[in-house]
């Protein structure tokens, strides 16, 4: 786990390139405070940087970037490939010879023996640059499930990339902002994916790559993984036991570091179960990592307590009080790639960790996207009856709608992005207008503009995963973990979003993955023999923090005066009458405070 840079352009000399990689390595040193290391190919006006953080083979023989026995080809990596001593073994016998103990090197033998077939043979989570010398080609490659960022931007024949947009921006590289993140910004509460909030800077999908011709300064870009659509699996029982096998092989890869891994563990049942398929792997060996509450209508410890008593090794717990999140509240904001909503909690657990000498955990993220875990798995058969009102009583209801229906507006939208901001989305296009004195066309020209195909024909179970896999959980969940645990140096792992696992459950009938009856109920009837029933039959809380009140607390977030505009000061005066979610004045004063 690691963070990378690089700049391939004939447009500056190979020393320039060299500076500008070092300054960017230098704005990732939080996420790879092991080691750094840079590669150069002044001929090709080539260079890729790296900050490492140690997970897999701690010695010197782990430093990147990195080549073959031969320098036939330079990666610089960051993330866990699972699977690589299979696929060592798999090379070893083709006649590849490794002198390293990493998964690093495997990727690149890899390459060398398959090309780009190979990409769709790794499991793990990476974002990588592989220079073939040979061929003068750069890839810059993506894993399936968007875990570890990405980012890029190519003018005048320049291609630079990094692990984080601020690094692009210390470098000089990309400095002018793209005029449109407010927008999205206060319509998700953060910026999707491809945009960033620098002109020109995109973020690579997940499950593609983008290859650079280093001759011509010329690109193609395509996707190495396509999830093709298999028939359903119909029998509950072979279901069962397909997760229950399935992801006990994903946790016990993903377990695999020369480093010590440990679980963030809330108490909800997504935290508890992973907690509990570690522990019979690691037993006395296993850390897990865990943070209450005074506010007790936010504290899970009681729950922490059942799961505890199941299990052996260190527990480590941490009380969060009102006055941590003030004193740390600038370092949060520090640690932010781009504005967003979320990530307070991953920041705080991540620091924990790391304090309890963890530099990897494994975490419950994705089984509720995946098993319809939220509210809006319930939401979405209203929605099918809300989009079935035709368009000139949605403009009548409209003008006579109290505040918090207002979001209906996003019904006069035909696009799958406006049946997700009906469901999640922070303001609507008539508000946004009015705080950045635009013009509401202009705002809804930018929301949806773009062709999006969801793959989904109804409003049931298979639709409300995908918005919340593809969207909240790509767009929001996944950047923010990322971001906010490297910022304290530790990896964070998702079992839930194995390749292997994704790929069962894509295959499961939707008649049984989804239950009317009770959230995530198939994820818990296959491991009912190890989840006690206090995890499982109890109000959902989810990993949330009491920001609600303490955020009141914080002139800087709650003074209306603070702010521009009638509409954002009547946000913030709702706000602090508990009228308006804690996210809505976060996102205001974020939009103010934001370089």
């Amino acid at each position: 786990m690691c963070r990378i840079a690089g700049i391939i352009s004939y447009r500056l000399q190979p020393e320039e390139i060299k500076t500008k990689v070092k300054t960017m390595c230098h704005a990732l040193q939080h996420g790879g405070p092991d080691d750094e290391g840079i590669f150069s190919d002044n001929e090709k006006h080539l260079a890729f940087g790296h900050r490492r953080l140690s997970i897999i083979d701690l010695s010197r023989n782990g430093h990147q970037p990195m080549a073959d026995v031969q320098e036939k080809a330079w990666i610089t990596f960051n993330g866990e490939i699972y699977n690589y001593r299979e696929l060592k073994s798999e090379l070893s016998l083709a006649g590849a010879s490794f002198h390293s103990g990493t998964d690093t090197e495997v990727i690149i033998q890899a390459y060398l023996h398959w090309g780009v077939s190979a990409f769709e043979k790794l499991r793990g989570m990476f974002a990588f640059a592989l220079y073939d010398k040979a061929k003068a080609l750069t890839y810059l490659v993506r894993d399936t499930a968007g875990i570890k960022p990405l980012y890029y931007h190519i003018e005048n024949g320049q291609l630079s990339f990094s692990s984080e947009v601020k690094a692009l921006k210390a470098a000089g590289i990309a400095t002018q902002a793209d005029n449109q993140w407010q927008v999205r910004f206060l319509a998700f509460g953060h910026i999707p994916e491809p945009y960033t909030t620098l002109k020109n800077v995109f973020s690579l999908p997940k499950g593609n790559f983008l290859c650079w011709d280093n001759n011509k300064s010329t690109f193609t870009t395509g996707e190495y993984y396509k999830h093709i659509k298999e028939s359903y699996i119909t029998n509950e029982n072979e279901v069962k036991q397909l997760i229950h096998d399935v992801l006990t092989s994903s946790i016990d890869r993903q377990l695999i570091a020369d480093a010590q891994v440990g679980v963030f563990l809330s108490g909800g049942i997504d935290s508890s179960l992973i907690t509990l398929l570690a522990n019979a792997q690691k037993k006395t060996q296993l850390k897990t990592i865990s943070i209450f509450f005074n506010e007790k209508a936010y504290d899970e410890s009681a729950y922490q307590h059942v799961v505890f008593n199941e299990i052996q090794g260190e527990k480590f717990t941490h009380l969060v009080k009102q006055q941590d999140f003030e004193e740390s509240f600038p370092q949060i904001l520090a640690a932010m790639d781009m504005p967003t909503t979320d990530g307070i909690n991953t920041w705080f657990i991540s620091k924990y960790a790391r304090q309890d000498g963890l530099k990897a955990v494994l975490s419950g993220l994705g089984a509720d996207e995946l098993y319809g875990g939220y509210p809006s798995f319930n939401r979405i058969k209203y929605l099918k009856y809300l989009r079935k009102i035709p368009a000139p009583l949605v403009s009548l209801a409209l003008s006579f709608a109290p505040d918090q229906y207002k979001k209906i507006e996003f019904l006069s939208h035909n696009h799958p992005l406006a049946d997700y901001l009906l469901l999640r989305g922070l303001f609507t296009p008539a508000d946004i207008a009015k705080m950045l004195n635009a013009d509401t066309k202009q705002v809804t020209d930018i929301l949806f503009s773009d062709t999006i195909t969801s793959g989904c024909k109804h409003y049931d179970g298979e639709y409300a995963a995908w918005m919340e896999t593809n969207l909240y959980m790509q767009n929001q969940l996944l950047r923010d973990t990322d971001i906010m645990s490297m910022s304290h140096g530790l990896e964070v792992r998702v079992p839930f979003l194995d390749e292997d696992f994704h790929r069962l459950t894509m295959r499961i009938s939707p008649d049984i993955r989804f239950s009317k009856i009770q959230a995530k109920k198939l994820l818990i009837d296959s491991f009912k023999d190890i989840l006690p029933e206090k995890i499982w039959n109890r109000p959902k809380m989810g990993f949330s923090f009491p920001l609600q009140q303490w955020m009141q607390q914080l002139p800087a977030i709650s003074d209306y005066s603070l702010y521009q505009g009638k509409t954002a000061q009547n946000v913030i005066k709702k706000f602090k009458e508990n009228k308006v979610h804690w996210s809505k004045s976060f996102a205001l004063y974020q939009l103010k405070t934001h370089e």
